[in-house]
């Protein structure tokens, strides 16, 4: 495990559920439309930024879950993630769209349903590759708070998958 010197890192933005679930009470009494949005964000890029800058707009507090390090590498396989959790949620805190980041320990594809029982979330956010938000694996948790479906159209032609493999083909012999 890698250790870092977080004395510069925004942590006072990266909750642990049961603090995302109480700042989010607390957010909703105020008035608050509350959004969530959740991925790896292994190595975040433009096409992340687009993704997180649009789901800010579809209210007033963004909560973003990442997955936790153990959750990648079940979802994406060994050698994943690239960046540990603690460093992947700094960098989105540190990013003005972003409200809070919830590290989110569960299987890979329980992590936004966590994110939403624990928030409950005016908006949820997925990426179009999810398809509609009657599809997603999520619906059945959003219908049962009450959080409507937005999809975020894919603008910039990135994703982490070219990127890693644009990566190591730029390492191989040729």
């Amino acid at each position: 495990m890698t250790s870092f010197d977080t004395a510069n890192w925004r942590t006072d933005k990266i909750l642990t559920l049961q603090e995302a679930a109480e700042h989010a009470e607390q957010l909703r009494l105020q008035g608050k439309i509350l959004v969530t949005l959740n991925g790896s964000f292994d190595i975040l890029h433009a096409g992340h930024l687009d993704q997180l800058e649009e789901a800010k707009l579809q209210g007033d507090v963004l909560f973003v879950g990442i997955n936790s390090d153990n959750s990648v590498r079940e979802g994406k396989g060994e050698g994943r993630p690239y960046i540990p959790a603690e460093a992947r949620a700094a960098l989105l805190a540190a990013l003005a769209c972003t409200d809070y980041v919830v590290i989110i320990d569960e299987p890979y594809d329980t992590v936004p349903q966590a994110l939403i029982e624990a928030v409950k979330p005016h908006v949820h956010v997925n990426g179009y590759d999810y398809g509609q938000p009657e599809t997603w694996v999520e619906w059945p948790v959003m219908q049962r708070v009450g959080a409507k479906g937005y999809m975020v159209k894919r603008r910039n032609e990135i994703s982490t998958s070219d990127l890693i493999k644009k990566i190591r083909n730029a390492h191989l012999p040729g």
